[in-house]
């Protein structure tokens, strides 16, 4: 059979034919919704090759009437999709978790950054001083004012402001807080001063070591040493006398005569004037209980007939066993 035969016979059985579709689905499955119209298409192969050029009437296409998917059929399109390329995705509406924003550093916080550190001159040799570890011991000393001419510096040094020793980071702060006591002498003090150390009402666990004394001592500067014209120990205990009796070999003979104790605020009044120095609330409790203490102890030898002078000489003691 020839290929003219062929096309006559399927010209003339077109009857018999399936008729091509009109429309085609969007997704496969009866969870279809719409569907798309397809233009009818003529599949004869008996076209003269005139006709060939020309659109036959059934391709006139009019767009208003094809029906297309809605909003909602898109969105659920995209899903299948998403479905697809992801294949291990379980759930997409469940909480997804926070994300944690980078923190960003901004200029002021870069300056306070810098103001944690800083950087001093001791005996010709630089050192940095972590400012942010010893903040909560800088009260330990502090500036009282001058005496005399009204040049003379008093230094306050008040011991019950120290750290305690059982901190992990004790000897580190105590590292920066060495610097920082040494640097701050230099800064306070032009001419002559002194020293008043505030002893009481300190416990055991923050009294400074004798390490960290004597390096005090070796690190001060030459002038410090030559301006310096007392150093009052207020509310001495026992603990600081044997600490001032040890390190006595390692200090010179004319400092040793510099070291005055005082036994109250009262006596301590008497030789300096308090007006510029902050006494802490605790120095002053426990210089009230010892004045009280030593009324009551003159009032009980006075009724016992014992002579009130001794008893008056055991005050210092009495400040002493407080004091620690």
């Amino acid at each position: 059979m020839d290929l003219l035969s062929e096309s006559k016979m399927n010209s003339e059985g077109g009857e018999s034919r399936p008729v091509p579709p009109t429309s085609l689905p969007l997704q496969g499955g009866p969870s279809q919704r719409k569907k798309l119209s397809a233009p009818r298409i003529s599949l004869s192969l008996d076209q003269s090759e005139d006709d060939l050029g020309e659109t036959p009437d059934d391709l006139d296409i009019n767009v208003d009437d094809l029906d297309t998917p809605d909003e909602e059929d898109y969105l659920d399109y995209t899903d299948h999709e998403m479905d697809l390329e992801d294949p291990n995705a379980t759930s997409r509406g469940g909480p997804s978790e926070p994300h944690c924003p980078i923190p960003t550093y901004s200029a002021e916080e870069e300056r306070q950054d810098g103001k944690l550190w800083r950087t001093v001159v001791i005996g010709e040799q630089e050192h940095r001083i972590n400012m942010k570890i010893i903040e909560p011991y800088m009260r330990v000393v502090s500036h009282g004012g001058y005496y005399g001419n009204g040049v003379n510096a008093i230094i306050v040094f008040a011991a019950c402001f120290l750290p305690d020793s059982d901190r992990e980071d004790y000897h580190e702060i105590m590292e920066n807080l060495f610097l920082f006591v040494i640097s701050t002498l230099e800064l306070m003090v032009a001419e002559d001063y002194m020293i008043v150390y505030l002893n009481g009402a300190t416990p055991h666990r923050r009294m400074p070591g004798l390490g960290w004394l004597k390096k005090c001592y070796q690190m001060i500067d030459r002038r410090l040493r030559k301006n310096l014209k007392s150093f009052i120990i207020l509310h001495p205990s026992w603990f600081i006398r044997t600490i001032l009796a040890v390190t006595k070999p390692f200090i010179s003979t004319k400092f040793s005569s510099k070291i005055k104790y005082v036994n109250s605020l009262d006596e301590l009044h008497e030789s300096i004037p308090m007006d510029s120095i902050q006494i802490p609330e605790c120095i002053i409790r426990l210089d009230k209980e010892l004045k009280e203490a030593a009324d009551n102890s003159k009032r009980n030898s006075f009724l016992l007939g014992l002579d009130p002078t001794a008893a008056g000489g055991a005050e210092p003691q009495a400040a002493g066993a407080s004091g620690s």
